[in-house]
Parts: structure tokens; sequence; C-alpha cells
């Protein structure tokens, strides 16, 4: 990848681009927090994550985009509203995942992807984001770290006893506002 990396929004068509992405790199974060592949949790059905996946890309209140380089798929993202009804829609929105091709780390594609949801909380005047993160994913838990994220207590079971950790960006943590940019 030595071309510039932009971010466009998914379609339909890159269903099967998509979904190799998120299968390179959750198969390389699980092995990476010390999970044996087979002990790793049993990946959806190509048909549920291709549901989920088309429902990012459909979804009227969701969003998927997609990082190319050199005409190849290095990064995908999909975000939208909070996933528990019991966070208000009108102040967060969701972090849903983030994945960046194994062979493209360190390269920058996971900040563009990171900087287009935090324009979607903009452009939503939303002040907060959420997401959650695989508490042995330390590559992720400090790219988060470095962008503002924060845990905001929260938790849920995952897999060999570690839990997903809940992460919370507030806006003062986002990018530098349109105003300020302007001055």
């Amino acid at each position: 990848m030595d071309g510039p990396i932009s971010v466009r929004e998914a379609t339909l068509a890159d269903l099967d681009r998509i979904l190799d992405v998120h299968a390179k790199a959750r198969t390389a974060y699980y092995r990476a927090g010390g999970l044996a592949l087979e002990a790793a949790p049993s990946p959806e059905t190509e048909r549920d994550r291709r549901t989920g996946w088309t429902s990012a890309i459909r979804g009227p209140d969701q969003r998927a985009v997609c990082a190319v380089a050199d005409g190849d798929f290095v990064g995908i993202a999909a975000m939208g509203p909070p996933l528990s009804p019991e966070v208000d829609a009108g102040t967060a929105g969701q972090l849903y995942q983030i994945h960046v091709r194994p062979d493209s780390w360190g390269r920058g594609v996971g900040g563009i992807l990171h900087a287009s949801f935090v324009r979607c909380l903009e452009d939503a005047a939303l002040p907060a984001g959420l997401l959650e993160v695989w508490e042995r994913n330390t590559r992720a838990r400090a790219f988060y770290a470095r962008n503002g994220w924060r845990p905001d207590g929260g938790f849920r079971p995952g897999p060999d006893d570690a839990n997903y950790i809940c992460l919370r960006l507030e806006s003062a943590a986002l990018l530098p506002s349109r105003e300020h940019a302007a001055t």
C-alpha cells in the first residue's frame, strides 16, 4: 500500500471484500490476545455477518465506510445509534466496529476510519461516542486511548474470561470543531 488512503461509503457490491477484511482482522486480534483460534468465539455464520453489514450499509440510521488504498480494501467501519435501548440516541452515537487488515496496521487506516466516525458525531451534533473493545485487544485499546476514549465502567462477558469493555468518547475529546479549525 503506497498510495493515499481514501474513505468512501460502502455499497452492497462491497460485501465480499468487507467480510474478508472483517475475518482477517478478527482472527488477528483474537490470536494477539492469546486466544487459540479454536477457542475464539465462533464467528457468526456468513449469513449473519452479511445481514449485519447489509443493515449497516442500507440502514437509514447506520453507516458503513471502507478505507481504500491502491484500489484495495484496507479497512472498514460501521456506526450508528447506540445498541443499548437504555442510551438516548440523541446523546451518543456508537462505533460498532473498525477493522483494519493486519498487513495495513500502523499505516494510519484506523485513524482515518475513526475520524469518519467522529465526523458523524459532529454532523449529528452528538456529544459522545460509545464502543466496546475486547480487553485483551491491547492494540485496539491503546489506539482508542490515544484518541480520547475512556472506560465508562460497563462491560459484558467475552471469550476466555476476558470481558468486552465499554468505552466512551466525550465531546471535549472529539476532533477540533469546525469553528476552531477556521481560526
